[in-house]
């Protein structure tokens, strides 16, 4: 929205309005005979007498971006308003990746009235803001002179720490190292930063987009656009049934945050054995599973569809090679994480070069077996075992694999291939 400089009348209205809407539920629940209560009512809610108020009980609130609270609701330290440092720039989330952070308030929660005031927009402008900005016609909207001003001066102090900066026994702490010796650190939580992260989410959920979008793939019809799905989400709770005793955000939330999960990947145990039972894995063995099947398949179906040799055709022929073979290692990386030393069975018929490969564990409990691996040349000789298995894989009546089209598709393969030596030499 954009800003205009409000007059004193607008301010005066909306101010009114505001203490009207306070007033109004109050003086509904008194009874018929309590005159009394509802002249002090009226009297507590006249602008001057209930700004002046405000200008005092703003002291028991503070603006905040990062409050302590969250740490545990008896710390007594202090919580600050900082928009981050822009010098961090894009490769780190903070505060300072926000749009416009969504300001916290901590302190005491019967004075958040207060803070409800200040948010008060006329002209596209609070009435905090201006207070900062020192308006003349806020001040004439506050009836002019010393005291009037006095109030702007309270008001503008919102974003001020309440006393001397300092950290709380019930705070976290941790030292951080230096090449002088250590600091002290207090971090205090981001308030405003997982607020955004909350409405974000909130929407993306629950959104009346994302309940249409969801709907439609349920019927299995086509949507305009798609949703986001978070999965593993966990919440945790700050402030228990008094959720404003930690902060207002934190009371818009209803005292949740929601965790988003940061975990390493895990492997999930499919029941794989080692290949024992076959000579070489670069037989049908590797065809059985779906995710090396399938990509060798799109690249044998697109050679025998494409008779040119341009550009884009060798790029998709590379990324098909590529695809396979990362396939491949991933599924290495899974049987050498199985128990080592599988390939020392007396059943055990793989060939040598390709257990150097398989089950390096086995290298830590028979020397032997370390030992020939280190003298043996089996990284090209997997490397060329390899390339033969996926040429005979695409032979084709219409792309036949005869000697000269091995050499000329292993040389096409050779730059694909490097990756593939590259991370057996890290074996």
């Amino acid at each position: 929205m954009e800003s205009t400089s409000p007059s004193k009348d607008q301010i005066c209205s909306v101010i009114r309005n505001f203490l009207h809407e306070r007033l109004q539920p109050k003086l509904d629940k008194l009874k018929d005979g309590e005159d009394e209560k509802r002249r002090k009512l009226i009297d507590a809610h006249d602008p001057p007498v209930w700004i002046a108020d405000a200008a005092r009980r703003v002291a028991q609130i503070q603006r905040v971006t990062h409050a302590l609270k969250f740490s545990h609701p008896e710390a007594r330290g202090s919580s600050l308003y900082s928009l981050g440092n822009p010098a961090v720039g894009d490769g780190l989330v903070g505060t300072h990746s926000l749009p416009k952070p969504s300001a916290d308030v901590v302190g005491n929660a019967a004075a958040l009235d207060v803070y409800k005031f200040l948010r008060l927009e006329v002209g596209g402008q609070t009435l905090f803001e201006l207070a900062q900005a020192e308006s003349p016609e806020l001040l004439a909207a506050f009836g002019g002179g010393d005291e009037a001003r006095g109030w702007m001066e309270a008001f503008a102090g919102l974003d001020e720490p309440r006393g001397a900066v300092a950290s709380h026994k019930l705070a976290k702490q941790l030292y951080w190292p230096l090449d002088d010796g250590y600091r002290l650190l207090a971090p205090l939580f981001p308030s405003s930063l997982v607020h955004y992260q909350y409405e974000r989410i909130r929407a993306d959920r629950f959104s009346e987009a994302t309940k249409s979008a969801r709907d439609a793939r349920f019927k299995q019809e086509p949507f305009e656009h798609g949703y986001r799905e978070y999965p593993g989400l966990a919440i945790v709770k700050f402030g228990g049934t008094k959720p404003q005793n930690i902060s207002q955000l934190n009371s818009e939330r209803h005292g949740e945050a929601w965790l988003l999960p940061s975990l390493p990947p895990k492997w999930k145990n499919s029941g794989l054995k080692p290949p024992c039972r076959v000579e070489t894995v670069f037989d049908r063995w590797l065809l059985g599973f779906r995710h090396i099947r399938e990509p060798v398949g799109a690249l044998r179906s697109f050679l025998r569809k494409t008779a040119h040799n341009n550009l884009a055709i060798r790029n998709t022929r590379a990324e098909l090679t590529r695809q396979i073979i990362d396939e491949v290692l991933m599924l290495a990386a899974r049987i050498q994480q199985l128990p080592p030393g599988w390939s020392a069975d007396a059943e055990c018929r793989l060939a040598r070069d390709e257990t150097f490969w398989l089950d390096p564990g086995r290298s830590t409990t028979d020397p032997d077996f370390g030992a020939a691996r280190t003298k043996s040349d089996w990284r090209e000789s997997v490397t060329s075992r390899f390339g033969g298995w996926l040429n005979g894989r695409l032979d084709t009546d219409k792309t036949p694999m005869a000697d000269a089209e091995r050499e000329h598709w292993t040389d096409t393969l050779d730059k694909e291939l490097r990756l593939l030596r590259e991370e057996l030499n890290h074996a």
